[in-house]
């Protein structure tokens, strides 16, 4: 019980750790990517070298904690499970293997996977534009074709069969800037009911999209965790 109440108590932290860098500065500006980025994960770094302690993955999806292989800030062709050749550096990559009842057959097939790519901004970055260098939503679905091209493998180097038709899952968090909705707007993506957000399944890449704001971020995470934080006393302000 203590544990777990240590537990909730550094969620809690960690939020007011994110609400506070995602603020103006007092010199005008706001947090690089990297200090969102490392709140998040450590960055250069994956999970062979980070306790998952140290991680706050949940901040952006609760499932992102099952993870078989995650690697944060690094090229694709220095990550094992993959023999992609690109020096593309997603913000976050990540492979899942579910269970499947083949993996105790005699088949030699593979259970199926899931690819999650994050791709971080600045806060109220406003300089997104047509093309996979400057729109993120471009980016992190450039990082997952280059994944399922590049022969993905499991972590025990078993490689996954029909990587192609590994079903992906990108996360854009970053401000709702003029530029940024636009880009929206061209992926065809629906806009969230709290106006902090888009979101999509693009068939064609067979990838669901979302684009998150900083604040829609915090909110989420806020309420996922307030029963929790209702039961130790600590505030959800």
């Amino acid at each position: 019980m203590s544990d777990l109440a240590n537990y909730v108590a550094h969620r809690r932290v960690v939020l007011d750790l994110l609400a506070s860098a995602i603020r103006r500065q007092p010199e005008g500006g706001y947090a690089r990517e990297d200090l969102i980025h490392t709140l998040i994960m450590p960055m250069r770094t994956d999970s062979t070298e980070v306790l998952l302690d140290n991680c706050n993955l949940w901040l952006v999806d609760e499932r992102l904690a099952f993870h078989d292989y995650l690697a944060s800030d690094k090229t694709l062709s220095s990550i094992p499970v993959t023999s992609s050749q690109s020096t593309k550096e997603p913000d976050l990559f990540a492979l899942n293997v579910f269970d499947n009842p083949i993996l105790v057959s005699e088949g030699t097939s593979l259970p199926l996977a899931s690819i999650v790519v994050v791709e971080i901004k600045r806060p109220m970055r406003n300089n997104a534009r047509f093309g996979e260098a400057d729109d993120p939503i471009e980016q992190a679905i450039g990082y997952l074709d280059r994944i399922r091209e590049g022969g993905v493998r499991t972590a025990t180097g078993r490689p996954i069969p029909r990587s192609e038709d590994i079903p992906g899952f990108c996360y854009v968090v970053c401000d709702i800037t003029p530029t940024v909705e636009k880009r929206c707007k061209f992926h065809d993506l629906t806009r969230t009911s709290d106006g902090m957000g888009y979101f999509a399944y693009k068939a064609s890449y067979r990838a669901y999209i979302e684009v998150i704001s900083f604040d829609r971020l915090v909110n989420l995470a806020k309420q996922r965790n307030k029963a929790f934080f209702d039961k130790l006393g600590l505030p959800t302000r």
